[in-house]
């Protein structure tokens, strides 16, 4: 079992920026790889950016590419998303989540709201 704490959502301008944070705890021996997805309301949920725990490789959904960015501290078992020049559009829940094995995203976290006013 994987706990995902989120934080660093809140309100900000059109064109700020952000920076969340997830925290992973319990067993992070097996992390494969984690990532970010948002949900805003009325709209399907969007896998906005992943990261490889090993290589730190990362892929971004077209929609944030050359805004955002994913990181990783595995000393801190922690991930960040940068986001830059912030769009009304962005405005979701943003969430975490872990595949422990490399056999899909299998834990969430609870989420932090972000809002961009225009």
């Amino acid at each position: 079992q994987v706990t995902l704490v989120e934080s660093g959502g809140g309100l900000v301008q059109a064109g700020g920026s952000l920076r969340l944070s997830c925290v992973a705890s319990g067993r992070t021996f097996s992390i494969y790889r984690m990532a970010w997805s948002r949900q805003a309301p009325g709209k399907e949920r969007e896998l906005v950016a992943h990261i490889s725990w090993t290589s730190g490789r990362s892929s971004y959904a077209d929609s944030v590419k050359g805004r955002f960015t994913i990181s990783r501290d595995n000393a801190k078992n922690t991930i960040y998303l940068q986001m830059n020049s912030l769009k009304s559009e962005d405005t979701a829940v943003y969430y975490c989540g872990v595949d422990r094995y490399g056999g899909g995203y299998d834990a969430w976290g609870q989420g932090t709201q972000v809002t961009v006013s225009s």
